[in-house]
């Protein structure tokens, strides 16, 4: 059961929750703008503040505290960005087969492809463990606003008033973590309106069950991605273990052998990623003409690169298939996001949305501040997100180097001190730092290439940034010289390396090491740049639009969306769409309909395990349906539940109208796409031949 307390303290501003510089940019100001709810079906809610009320009024349900409990304890988190849920009481696992695939390609080999070929393990034994993966379950929330704020003047400037905030979470992080024995997160909602202490309890032995093959899962491959109607199986299964056994989770969703039926309401239990419904309109033009665009001009070279690539053999194919299927996503959902900010119908209600907020404020101050700190900024916004944010190093070589290099530097000098690198951070941080996870020289030599070149192509080959990291050489062959050398693909060098003082690694002969020591100076004078000039002024000014906005509505609409858990509903529905009416739902037959339109030819070919059961299944089982509920990135794999609780589905996309979602709710075409529960078990059952699974998730 989730606790809320509010203990004493002095309140005042707010901070940011640094993670990426993407997601601090884009996600730096959700709190600018009043937004105009009506009775749609909007909202990804607070387990600590559900919409009861709304939930009642619209569909006539009342959502007891038994049921809310239920649902927090049986969601689980993916440390690798989705979501998922417990399915039975031995610690079942399910997920989207996109947020496990990159856990399939680690425990590929070139003889057994599991992207491609699938996996079931007969019995428990046949199990693998995951490398690096870690999963969190939701326990309880505090409310630590004021323990956040205490401290801070009103005299402190912005650099003196987000230090002390910092200071402050780490403590109540730190001091959480070592009472409970639990992973605690403080949480910032409403950009500093609300801070939330998360506790959750962290599960690291996390082992492989079952994955359909791609084919089946990713049916239609990147021409449906973001498209409906689609037919795909896009599920997954892994097992949590605890002491070495099964756990034993109390909480979990049981399958509805009946699966939903249109107009039924249900409810995404997720952990949405990111959401900026809240922004200043001039924050929305800001990722309008220049984050998008940066962002979808870095997809396609690295999309190109690594497609090239995949070409020149069936091994490579394999080796690259993670990474492409990736920034894929990425382009192709960055390119909806940036056509919806294209729409003159989409602006023009962000206007009115900040319009109904400053006209009931008398300070205009807030909204100037911040347009001024992005145009401050701007200069800078490329270096920053090359060097600090690593988008010129695509490689998780040098990921692993600066990781080592920035924990040498904590343990040594305080001035070093970042967020990422608290005493609670590091246990998640080195699970994944050491997981003994296969690396590809030609892969890394290939990524780096791509993003040394994007490096030149943004700043000049001249400039002194792109200087400082190609030392005179060509992206090709300074990218061959760091990989090629590289003693960092050896988990047991890097737990070694990991342990020497930062005056050792400087004298250390890895030219991976000594790359994340060269750019570190400058990469830290970005980041003091993007707080000084953006995060600072920023929140200072959010905090005050904030305060505001309390004012008027209280927190009666839910916060932006910040990878933590949360409920959204709505119902069962299609809508229309260039004057056709797109249905509610596909079936398992529609699959085999649309494999034999195109011929079984790639992307719509379905696997010879899907042919072989033809005749078995139920071709009228519905597999895929879409409905109302408010989702976005990170909702993947979320259970979709009934209002009696039971899993009807599994969230695994939206379509191409709810791209915009990030940023403004529409429920007129818009759908979040889910995988239906009984198709699941059909398949398990009849094409898989998974008895003890089916078995498992019927008790």
């Amino acid at each position: 059961m989730f606790i809320l307390r509010k203990p004493t303290g002095k309140a005042s501003q707010q901070t940011v929750n640094k993670r990426t510089f993407y997601s601090l940019i884009l996600s730096l100001s959700l709190a600018g703008a009043l937004p105009l709810l009506s009775s749609a079906d909007e909202g990804m809610y607070l387990f600590s503040n559900p919409p009861l009320r709304q939930v009642k009024e619209r569909y006539g349900i009342d959502l007891s505290q038994q049921w809310l409990d239920h649902a927090m304890h049986a969601a689980v988190r993916f440390n690798n960005g989705g979501s998922g849920g417990f399915i039975s009481p031995d610690g079942l696992v399910i997920t989207n087969h996109h947020i496990a695939d990159e856990f399939l390609a680690k425990l590929s080999t070139p003889d057994n492809d599991l992207i491609a070929n699938g996996f079931l393990a007969k019995d428990r034994s046949q199990e693998l463990k995951a490398p690096g993966l870690e999963l969190n379950c939701l326990q309880n929330i505090e409310d630590v606003t004021e323990l956040v704020n205490n401290g801070i003047a009103e005299g402190d400037s912005f650099a003196e008033a987000n230090k002390k905030r910092s200071a402050n979470i780490e403590k109540i992080e730190r001091e959480a973590s070592q009472k409970s024995g639990l992973r605690c997160d403080v949480v910032t909602l409403y950009q500093g309106g609300q801070y939330h202490l998360y506790k959750y309890k962290k599960y690291t032995d996390v082992r492989l069950v079952w994955a359909p093959e791609q084919d089946a899962a990713f049916f239609g491959g990147d021409a449906d991605n973001f498209e409906y109607p689609r037919t795909s199986l896009d599920a997954a299964m892994f097992r949590v273990y605890e002491n070495g056994k099964p756990l034993n989770s109390q909480n979990y969703f049981k399958i509805s052998p009946e699966g939903t039926s249109e107009n039924e309401a249900v409810f995404v239990i997720g952990h949405p990623g990111r959401t900026n419904r809240l922004e200043t309109l001039a924050q929305v033009e800001y990722t309008r003409d220049r984050i998008l665009p940066y962002r979808l001009a870095r997809c396609r070279t690295m999309e190109a690169a690594y497609l090239q690539f995949a070409e020149r053999s069936a091994e490579n194919a394999r080796r690259a298939n993670n990474n492409i299927r990736s920034v894929a996503n990425t382009r192709k959902a960055s390119t909806g996001m940036f056509q919806g900010l294209c729409s003159k119908e989409i602006m023009e209600r962000k206007a009115a949305q900040e319009k109904s907020l400053r006209d009931r404020v008398s300070d205009q101050t807030p909204w100037q501040t911040i347009a001024s700190a992005y145009q401050d900024f701007d200069t800078n916004y490329d270096a920053c997100m090359l060097l600090e944010n690593a988008d010129a190093f695509p490689s998780p070589l040098f990921s692993m180097a600066r990781h080592i290099v920035r924990l040498a530097q904590e343990r040594e000098d305080k001035k070093y001190h970042l967020k990422e690198y608290a005493p609670n951070k590091l246990e998640s941080l080195k699970l994944r730092l050491f997981a003994d996870s296969p690396m590809y020289a030609d892969v890394e030599k290939t990524a780096l290439n791509a993003g040394f070149s994007f490096l030149a192509e943004r700043l000049g080959p001249d400039s002194p940034d792109a200087a400082l990291v190609l030392q005179g050489k060509t992206p090709l062959d300074r990218a061959a010289e760091l990989v090629d050398n590289c003693t960092l693909f050896d988990p047991a060098v890097r737990r070694r390396v990991a342990e020497m003082s930062l005056a050792d690694l400087e004298k250390y002969q890895d030219p991976m090491i000594r790359l994340a020591l060269t750019v570190d100076a400058r990469s830290r004078e970005l980041r003091k740049v993007f707080e000084d000039q953006l995060s600072a002024p920023s929140t200072a000014a959010y905090a005050q639009i904030s305060r505001e906005r309390f004012a008027i509505e209280k927190d009666s609409v839910p916060p932006d969306a910040t990878f933590t858990l949360r409920m959204s509903y709505g119902k069962v529905k299609g809508y229309q769409n260039d004057g056709r009416e797109e249905p509610w739902r596909t079936t398992i037959g529609d699959m085999f309909t649309r494999a034999a339109e195109h011929k079984n030819i790639a992307p719509y070919n379905l696997p010879q395990s899907w042919q072989k059961a033809e005749n078995r299944l139920n071709k009228d089982l519905p597999i895929v349906f879409v409905a109302t509920s408010d989702t976005i990135g990170g909702n993947s794999g979320s259970p979709v539940i009934n209002k009696d609780g039971l899993m009807v589905g599994l969230n695994f996309d939206r379509n191409q109208f709810g791209m915009v979602r990030n940023f403004v709710y529409d429920e007129q075409k818009a759908r979040h796409i889910s995988v239906s529960a009984p198709a699941i078990v059909e398949a398990l059952e009849k094409i898989y031949g998974a008895d003890s699974l089916v078995k498992e998730i019927r008790r």
